[in-house]
């Protein structure tokens, strides 16, 4: 199973795909397997809003969680090797920490794929910025179309796409209606 969770920032995204990674660790019985939970930033960056952001984070993922944290331009290949569910939050910080916002994106869906054929469950929240102001400088154009290529290629491979605005969690058909 491969979720993908998109939404704007505040939307309530990372809360969406906490939930969901958490009700697949779960069975009737109690959990099934184990949650790894993929930070893909870490603090200490001189920005305190997004340490504060990020201790929030912290605070809500139960205490059974493994929290591994993907360094800047490092593959998502080896903590996705794990079994059990994985929730990766999020790709948009991922894809920003590439030079030049370049992701071995075959790779990364050659790992989901082997993910999904062993049973392990993925969740993969991600920043729709499709939807706001047109970036102003070149690296802001760079960024977005590098996630939104990004968000659509996962998109058309996920079992479950599910967008996030004000805390709301439309769940996204498939195809055209």
């Amino acid at each position: 199973m491969l979720s993908l969770v998109l939404g704007g920032a505040r939307s309530g995204k990372s809360e969406v795909g906490e939930r969901l990674a958490d009700r697949l660790a779960r069975t009737s019985s109690g959990r099934c397997c184990a949650v790894t939970y993929v930070a893909t930033a870490v603090v200490g960056r001189g920005d305190d809003d997004f340490d504060e952001r990020i201790a929030l984070h912290r605070a809500r993922r139960p205490p059974d969680w493994v929290t591994v944290e993907v360094a800047e331009g490092e593959s998502l290949t080896p903590v996705l090797a794990t079994g059990g569910v994985a929730l990766v939050d999020s790709l948009g910080t991922w894809v920003a920490g590439h030079a030049g916002f370049v992701v071995d994106l075959e790779d990364l869906l050659q790992t989901l794929q082997r993910r999904r054929a062993a049973g392990a469950p993925t969740v993969l929240v991600s920043d729709e910025t499709g939807l706001g102001v047109h970036p102003g400088t070149p690296l802001g154009l760079a960024f977005r179309d590098a996630l939104g290529t990004l968000n659509r290629r996962l998109a058309d491979v996920a079992d479950d796409v599910r967008f996030v605005v004000a805390g709301r969690v439309l769940v996204m058909p498939s195809e055209e209606p």
